[in-house]
């Protein structure tokens, strides 16, 4: 019996998260997650605000939940995950709901363009920021 999994696609902005989700989620059968879709209205249209960051989070963590309870097989989220913070909620959604988690680091080795007009001192200040964990 598998148990349901969690897989969280962290990187850098342009690193292909997105890209890989929509891969990974077989045409729509799993869900795919993402702070962005706070920031997305119903044309597609992407404007961030920092000052309704939190509101992203919370929003994404509650249909985390959600969808925990509801059963689903798989659950995709698509986000950065450049701080310690931003995945600690999941791993106790997790734990407390019997799923696996995973976490894939996706790398910008393709060269791509991050969507978000990100300058690239933002990805570098961002790059330090980012840690990977060692256990």
């Amino acid at each position: 019996d598998v148990m349901p999994s969690l897989i969280l696609l962290r990187g850098l902005p342009g690193s292909g998260k997105t890209t890989l989700a929509k891969q990974l989620n077989e045409n729509g059968k799993y869900p795919v997650l993402s702070i962005d879709d706070y920031f997305t209205n119903v044309n597609g249209e992407y404007r961030f605000e920092f000052k309704k960051n939190h509101l992203a989070y919370k929003q994404c963590e509650e249909k985390t939940l959600e969808l925990m309870k509801s059963g689903a097989e798989k659950i995709f989220l698509d986000n950065c995950f450049t701080l310690e913070w931003e995945i600690e909620p999941y791993f106790k959604m997790a734990g407390e709901n019997k799923y696996r988690l995973f976490v894939l680091t996706v790398e910008n080795r393709h060269h791509s363009r991050n969507l978000h007009n990100i300058t690239r001192e933002q990805l570098e200040r961002m790059a330090n920021k980012y840690k990977v964990i060692l256990l």
